[in-house]
């Protein structure tokens, strides 16, 4: 007998929803300090581990009772030598209201690519600003990628509060102009919060020493913001790029059934994790590239048959019709198939020390495509002190410009700003594998006036 998994409720499936945050913001603000104070204030720190880190911190001087908290997250050895943090920590954890993946990144500019990876899957970003110091160039440069990812959520949290006595007419000049940056790089959903990492003002406890502050915690709003993964399920087109084609491989028992038998050799399935929306089995599709136009007769998810699937899942789908959908093929709810294009202009952040230049040749990823790409034209170069564009020759690591793309085969793009799947490219290096850049899709309406070296 086929097991048979039913989809959730609505209100079920919002319950269990998993939310992604990443941590970003300038050298010494603080970020590995408050992603500790938040596990151990959310008390998702094990005692052993809790124990260890209380040893090592009075071993640097700390008081008894008191916690380093950075050491929960700086892993890296040279993270803990040098007091910064070099590579994406990753830390999973869990309140009775939501699960979570938190991404704590690097706040040297020198490793703002890796901020780059942490932040690209976020549905929220957490930007820590000094109090003392406020808003400074790398904060506008990681406002910057937050934009240029389109990440739905952005809290801005003042941190070290502790250290100007909260004082509330210093925190609202940093709310101010940390809001003026947004709306020029365009940063919606912005939220700011006056916080202290280290003594844990408005983290997880609501604080009496900000009676000024009436806004949520940090913890209040990230259990509350809603998360990519639901608006992609209600709001957006079915979306499924094809990673692999499974078919029978080996020779059938025969012990097995005739019927049983011929369904085995017919079975053709498509796998992929789905990008966007849901699918119900008897949904009208197509299928990118040809527009071929067939109905969903299976879906298969974790090893049983199923009724529906949503984003993110990864799933098998079978079609009433022999359609031939190879790798990087999209499935799309029909009558929504973007079109295929050519051509491109996009939103690129360097992230490899080798700048992309005029006429470079490069590899392009979208979803599980891989196609040849021509850099026709380097449009500008955002200036992040001054937030405006600029002409330039090329793009340099850490740069963020507008580029044109040009691409060997069609490929199925999106706006960026209407699809985080449909819009994302990374750039690849075509003799050594390495990426050179990730890109967002501009819209139509967005793209500037050409002009050409």
């Amino acid at each position: 007998m086929t097991d048979t998994v039913t989809a959730l409720p609505a209100s079920a499936s919002r319950q269990a929803t998993l939310f992604r945050f990443a941590t970003a913001g300038s050298v010494d603000d603080g970020k590995s300090t408050l992603v500790g104070r938040l596990l151990h204030d959310a008390k998702a720190i094990l005692a052993d581990q809790l124990e260890q880190v209380a040893a090592t911190s009075r071993q640097r001087g700390f008081a008894h009772g008191e916690f380093d908290f950075a050491l929960l997250t700086d892993g890296l050895r040279a993270e803990r030598e040098q007091g910064i943090t070099i590579d994406v920590a990753y830390r999973y954890f869990a309140t009775d209201r939501r699960s979570f993946i938190l991404a704590d990144c690097p706040g040297h500019v020198q490793y703002t690519r890796n901020m780059v990876t942490g932040a690209a899957t976020a549905d929220a970003v957490i930007v820590l600003v000094d109090a003392r110091k406020g808003v400074v160039e790398q904060t506008r440069r990681h406002l910057a990628v937050v934009s240029l990812l389109r990440v739905p959520h952005v809290i801005v949290a003042v941190n070290k509060i502790d250290l100007i006595d909260f004082d509330e007419h210093r925190f609202v000049e940093i709310e101010l102009e940390a809001a003026r940056v947004a709306e020029q790089l365009g940063v919606s959903g912005l939220h700011v919060l006056p916080v202290s990492a280290l003594e844990g003002d408005n983290i997880v406890d609501r604080s009496e020493r900000t009676p000024w502050y009436q806004g949520a915690t940090l913890i209040e709003l990230l259990e509350t913001l809603p998360s990519t993964d639901e608006a992609e399920a209600e709001e957006s087109d079915f979306r499924l790029p094809v990673q692999l084609v499974l078919r029978p491989q080996g020779a059938i028992s025969p012990t097995v059934a005739a019927e049983e038998a011929e369904q085995y050799r017919d079975f053709r399935g498509f796998a992929g994790r789905i990008a966007a929306g849901s699918v119900r089995v008897g949904d009208p599709v197509e299928v990118f590239p040809g527009g071929h136009e067939t109905t969903v007769t299976g879906i298969h998810l974790a090893g049983a048959d199923a009724d529906q699937a949503t984003a993110p899942q990864s799933v098998t789908l079978t079609l009433a019709d022999e359609i031939d959908a190879a790798r990087g093929a999209v499935i799309t709810a029909a009558g929504t198939a973007p079109a295929g294009r050519r051509e491109a202009v996009v939103e690129l952040f360097q992230l490899d020390p080798r700048p992309i230049e005029w006429g470079a040749k490069v590899l392009v990823k979208h979803g599980t495509s891989t196609v040849q790409a021509l850099v026709a034209e380097i449009i500008d170069r955002r200036d992040l002190e001054t937030l405006a564009h600029h002409d330039a020759a090329s793009l340099s690591v850490n740069e963020i410009g507008r580029v044109r793309l040009r691409f060997a085969t069609e490929l199925p793009l999106e706006p960026y700003a209407q699809s985080r799947s449909g819009g994302s490219l990374v750039l690849i290096h075509p003799t050594d594998g390495a990426t050179l850049a990730a890109a967002t899709v501009v819209e139509e309406s967005a793209t500037p006036t050409p002009h050409h070296p």
